[in-house]
């Protein structure tokens, strides 16, 4: 198979197993391309792209600029703090007006969970969804998937857990419906106050105990305290949420087998995740950022392919 099935990257859920190996093969092509003294193609030349972030973000907006940019894309940059949206103008005319300017793609953040899709069925252009609320981040799964698959040779049985705040992450839905369709085992772990409940539909066990969770996994990803999502307390503070959760060398220390360590950032250093963990040989947190932008290269070039000009 040569081109994706979908039109939009508005989830994982909406990928089938061919098109996440095409999304994979494709990076990996794009990868060797960007560690090439000349790291610029022009596979995009003449489609326009728009970002559109309404929520904050640092590496993911950053990495799909730059993904753009090896592609030879042009490129709108929009951000809601400094735009007409805090006059109270809506997400549709926003964009209708983004495109009036012949934008082909327009990939968003949004705080909203739904809004990709909203979009998609409301304007002629390809939409990539980087980030919805607390639904969907897939662009960051297919990111994490391939950075095991680089790691580990094959994902298949691969035992991986995901351990901190479930219930408020975009990052944890979107890496378990990846991973099981790859034919991972997933398991969650953090405090029960955080762990939803729809996870027991996805096949997805909890468990409690962090040491017994990290014997049982072969890789461990580790997601940050969503506190800016959050409307009631859900833990008693983040001191002991660390003490009781935190990933450092002390609990390392305790497991059988070395870990692959990772995290989709920001990281809160000493509260899920200890510096000397981090930075240790375990992570692989760098490899993510790299491979992130060839994962979204490979996505922004597949899905122009699909634009009728």
């Amino acid at each position: 198979m040569n081109n994706l099935s979908v039109n939009h990257l508005l989830g994982i859920k909406n990928l089938n197993i061919d098109d996440i190996k095409l999304i994979f093969k494709t990076a990996d092509n794009f990868k060797k391309i960007i560690n090439q003294p000349i790291k610029k193609v022009p596979s995009l030349r003449d489609i326009t792209i728009a970002n559109l972030f309404f929520e904050n973000s640092t590496r993911t907006k950053l990495s799909f600029e730059i993904a753009e940019k090896r592609l030879s894309a042009d490129i709108l940059n929009f951000s809601s703090s400094s735009s007409s949206v805090n006059k109270g103008e809506s997400l549709i005319d926003t964009v209708n007006n983004i495109l009036a300017m012949k934008v082909d793609m327009i990939v968003m953040r949004h705080p909203n969970p739904g809004a990709a899709l909203f979009l998609s069925k409301n304007v002629n252009a390809k939409i990539v969804n980087a980030g919805d609320g607390s639904h969907e981040h897939p662009t960051q799964a297919l990111l994490d998937a391939y950075s095991i698959k680089e790691k580990l040779n094959d994902i298949k049985n691969k035992n991986v857990l995901i351990v901190g705040d479930i219930m408020h992450s975009r990052v944890a839905l979107s890496n378990i419906y990846c991973l099981q369709s790859l034919g991972a085992n997933v398991k969650v772990c953090g405090p029960s106050s955080l762990i939803p409940k729809y996870l027991k539909l996805l096949n997805v066990e909890h468990i409690s105990d962090l040491e017994t969770a990290l014997n049982w996994c072969d890789v461990a990803n580790i997601l940050r305290i969503q506190l800016e999502r959050q409307d009631v307390q859900y833990i008693p503070s983040l001191r002991e949420y660390s003490m009781t959760y935190g990933v450092n060398k002390n609990i390392l220390s305790k497991i059988k087998e070395n870990k692959i360590i990772m995290h989709p950032g920001p990281i809160n250093r000493g509260v899920e995740l200890s510096s000397d963990v981090a930075d240790s040989d375990h992570s692989i947190i760098l490899d993510q950022v790299e491979n992130g932008v060839a994962i979204r290269m490979a996505i922004l070039y597949l899905l122009a392919r699909k634009i009728k000009k």
